[in-house]
């Protein structure tokens, strides 16, 4: 999983979004709401379709799922879903992109604390806050908070939704990306890491699954080669870290 970037909409398309959800609330103070007509018939605009060509360009030209950062996001998905939560429905914010299986896995589950989503959002927040990565077997798991003494409420949600430690494929990409860019490292240190910024370009053309983020953390940093490059070369290790 990544932290994104959300992109701006063209204002015709941001006016229509706008237009749509204050339509959705009126009819929902009236108790005529159907969420999933308004949804469907809304889908098959142009506004719609752009709205889904801007989330793909924001995942690069693979166009991945914001969730699993593996397969092809296919459709647009609420963060908050839209039957539960219908005044989001149309809100810039609230749309992602999405992958069929991820679509199927959070379904109308919006786990809640305290007020607060227990979904991490890509597009809010670094999921590596809350998430950790075991490159033996290419899970995501809950990243554990040593101050806290306790494991990520919000990583442990998120991968209990989204299934981020028992589908196998999904993994299978994980160790994939991290054993491309283990190779990248490897081959700069046995070049002496001359150029910092060549270093981070190519490893970000590598990093599929968003997994830079963990590579230059807290844990990363504790195991080869990235280990061996923050020893060795912090400079370019404090370089790589601050590109993100």
């Amino acid at each position: 999983m990544r932290r994104l970037q959300r992109a701006d909409l063209p204002k015709p398309i941001w006016t229509y979004l706008e237009k749509r959800q204050s339509s959705a609330n009126q009819k929902y103070s009236l108790g005529t709401l159907d969420i999933e007509k308004e949804w469907k018939s809304a889908r098959q605009t142009q506004c719609l379709k752009a709205v889904l060509a801007t989330l793909q360009q924001m995942m690069g030209t693979r166009e991945r799922c914001m969730y699993c950062v593996d397969s092809h996001g296919s459709d647009i998905e609420h963060f908050r879903p839209k039957m539960p939560y219908p005044q989001h429905a149309f809100q810039w914010p609230n749309l992602l992109l999405c992958c069929t299986e991820c679509g199927r896995l959070t379904g109308s589950q919006f786990p809640m604390h305290q007020g607060q989503p227990l979904l991490i959002d890509p597009c809010a927040e670094d999921p590596w806050q809350y998430l950790d990565f075991d490159p033996d077997t290419g899970n995501l798991t809950a990243r554990f908070d040593p101050q806290q003494n306790e494991w990520s409420t919000k990583g442990s949600k998120t991968v209990e939704v989204l299934m981020l430690d028992q589908r196998e494929a999904v993994a299978a990409g994980y160790q994939t990306s991290f054993q491309r860019l283990s190779a990248i490292v490897r081959a700069a240190l046995a070049n002496g890491v001359s150029d910092a910024p060549a270093l981070f370009d190519e490893l970000t053309q590598a990093d599929d699954h968003g997994l830079l983020g963990w590579c230059f953390g807290t844990t990363g940093q504790t195991i080869a080669p990235f280990s061996d490059l923050f020893q060795r070369h912090l400079e370019a290790w404090n370089f790589c870290r601050q590109s993100l």
